[in-house]
C-alpha cells in the first residue's frame, strides 16, 4: 500500500504577521477560562488555500507541478487581518478566528485556480463558499458550553482589533503530521508568485 501524507496548500505568514496574531492570542488566553480553548502554536498559523487530507506520496510531484504553475500566473497579494470572529458564531463558537482582507479578488481567484488544478487529481472542489481566515484555536473537547459561551463573548468585544498588513508572495504545499500536543507542519514547497 502506497505512503499516505496528510496534506494542504496554504500561504505561509512572515513572523510580523504572526506576531499579531500571537498578542491576540495571548491577550485571549488570559482572559479565558482554563482549557476552554485549545490554541494554535502561532508558529503555525496559516491561511489555508485547501485541505487535501491523506494523499499517496506518488502524487505530491504532479501537485507540486501544477502549484508551480498556478504560482507562475499569479501576481502577489495584499492582505490584511481584519477582525476576530468565531465559526459558526460567537454565542457558541467552536473555532476562533483572525479574519482576512483582499479587497482586489486575487485570493479568491487564487484559490478558484488551485481548485480547478487540485481538483482532478481527486480532491473534490469544497462545496461551502470560501471563508478566508486564521484559525487562533478550537473549543476544548472538555469544555462547558458556558465556559466556551464566555469564549465567544471575548472575541466579540476584542478592543482594538488585531491590524496587520503583508504581501503574500508564495503559496505552500504543506505536511500536517499530528502530534499528542497538537499539528507539527512542514513546507514542502514554497511556489513564488511572479506574474506581473
Amino acid at each position: 500500500m502506497a505512503e499516505m501524507w496528510r496534506l494542504f496548500i496554504a500561504i505561509e505568514l512572515p513572523r510580523s504577521v504572526l506576531d499579531v496574531l500571537s498578542e491576540a492570542q495571548a491577550r485571549l488566553r488570559r482572559d479565558s477560562p482554563p482549557r476552554a480553548v485549545r490554541w494554535v502554536n502561532p508558529n503555525g498559523i496559516h491561511l489555508t488555500l485547501k485541505f487535501l487530507g491523506d494523499v499517496p506520496l506518488d502524487q505530491r510531484a504532479e501537485i507540486e507541478q501544477r502549484l508551480t504553475q498556478i504560482a507562475r500566473q499569479t501576481a502577489p497579494l495584499e492582505i490584511a487581518i481584519q477582525g476576530l470572529g468565531c465559526f459558526p458564531n460567537c454565542r457558541r463558537p467552536r473555532v476562533v478566528w483572525a479574519g482576512v482582507h483582499e479587497p482586489s479578488g486575487a485570493l479568491l481567484t487564487l484559490r478558484d485556480a488551485v481548485e480547478a488544478q487540485i481538483a482532478p487529481l481527486g480532491y473534490p472542489t469544497e462545496n461551502r463558499p470560501f471563508s478566508p481566515h486564521l484559525t487562533l484555536g478550537r473549543a476544548g473537547r472538555e469544555a462547558s458550553p458556558g465556559d466556551v459561551g464566555r469564549v465567544g463573548t471575548l472575541v466579540a468585544n476584542y478592543q482594538p482589533a488585531p491590524s496587520a498588513r503583508w504581501q503574500a508572495d508564495a503559496i505552500s504545499l504543506m505536511r500536517s503530521e499530528l502530534k499528542p500536543d497538537g499539528a507539527v507542519y512542514t513546507a514542502l514547497l514554497h511556489a513564488p508568485l511572479v506574474a506581473e
